[in-house]
């Protein structure tokens, strides 16, 4: 299997996005920031989406540490409530 390559490019809509440059179907990530959010950035928006991917791909590596790949796929997980983190 060849490596693959990524790249971060701004779509049209002025969203981020993260993908393969030998692919053009749906991107790995998208980032979308507000106007507001964009307006406090100060035409640093790229840079956060960047600091953004650069995390959510090093937080992936830190998961899969923790993984028991040998765990059984049959048992049943409890339902966990989903809260919002800040």
């Amino acid at each position: 299997m060849s490596p693959s390559f990524f790249e971060i490019v701004q779509l049209s809509n002025g969203d981020y996005a993260l993908r393969r440059v030998d692919d053009d179907t749906a991107p790995l990530v998208r980032i979308s920031f507000s106007d507001e959010a964009r307006e406090m950035m100060e035409d640093r928006d790229m840079n956060v989406a960047k600091a953004m991917i650069a995390a959510g791909i090093e937080a992936v590596g830190n998961v899969a540490h923790d993984i028991d790949w040998e765990e059984d796929d049959t048992e049943k997980t409890e339902v966990q409530p989903s809260y919002t983190l800040h």
